[in-house]
């Protein structure tokens, strides 16, 4: 199932080495920081944006020490007022569809390294709405297998108002619209679910397989410097990722 590209994504994410995930912690950082002075202040009862952001931060692991102390930071510092959300989009190798959302203080720097890492490996940055058309925005709450039963799964996700979910091997994918989505992860942390991830994503409709053995190197390359910049916030995209990324 082309589903499975998403989690084999997380799941090389959560064995990354330490070093990568300070880089991870920071750009969660930082989105905290934004939520902050964007959504409203410090409280998350009424801040949703932070709220959103302080569960995405839980399931990466981000200690709440360190989620407690960039609020409190952010809360009494306008320096992450510099940093704008601008989302690029482009064609990766054999035309895959990309999709970078970014915070940034320097629009700049970060389009011309976009641009770089694009060229780099046979893709191209391209104009905004050319691949978005391909992807639908949708909650997504990841929560992993063992220990529960799919049946109970699918019945407390539809009853807090999820509007699909999928079996993979490892886990359950609950999808949310957009507007359910804090009211449904809310309500599965209630129940007791603890999320391997939590977050808005664009999903795409469809996904492309890359068979030519160089596209495939170009297209991981591409992402793995695309996710080690320090101004990418997410990368989406429609590659059906092969299974030997799965076992990474």
């Amino acid at each position: 199932m082309s589903g499975h590209s998403k989690w084999s994504t997380i799941k090389r994410k959560k064995e990354k080495t330490d070093s990568q995930r300070a880089k991870v912690f920071t750009k969660i950082g930082r989105e905290l920081a934004v939520a902050v002075r964007e959504g409203g202040g410090p409280d998350p009862s009424s801040n949703s944006k932070l709220k959103d952001c302080i569960a995405k931060a839980k399931a990466a692991n981000v200690p709440n020490d360190n989620i407690e102390r960039i609020i409190k930071k952010a809360a009494g510092d306008s320096s992450s007022d510099n940093y704008e959300s601008i989302t690029y989009e482009g064609y990766g190798p054999n035309g895959i569809a990309v999709i970078v959302e970014t915070l940034t203080d320097n629009r700049n720097r970060t389009a011309g390294d976009l641009r770089h890492y694009f060229d780099k490996f046979g893709g191209n940055l391209g104009t905004t709405g050319c691949v978005s058309f391909m992807f639908e925005q949708k909650g997504v709450i990841v929560v992993e297998k063992e220990g529960h039963e799919e049946d109970k799964v699918m019945e407390d996700a539809l009853e807090a108002g999820a509007s699909d979910m999928k079996a993979d091997e490892d886990v359950f994918e609950i999808y949310t619209e957009p507007a359910d989505f804090s009211g449904v992860r809310e309500d599965l942390e209630a129940k007791g679910y603890e999320f391997e991830s939590a977050e808005i994503e664009m999903v795409p409709s469809n996904y492309t397989t890359l068979q030519d053995e160089e596209a495939i190197v170009k297209m991981q390359k591409l992402l793995d410097l695309l996710e080690d910049d320090d101004d990418v916030q997410n990368v989406w995209h429609n590659w059906d990722m092969p299974d030997s990324d799965e076992e990474e």
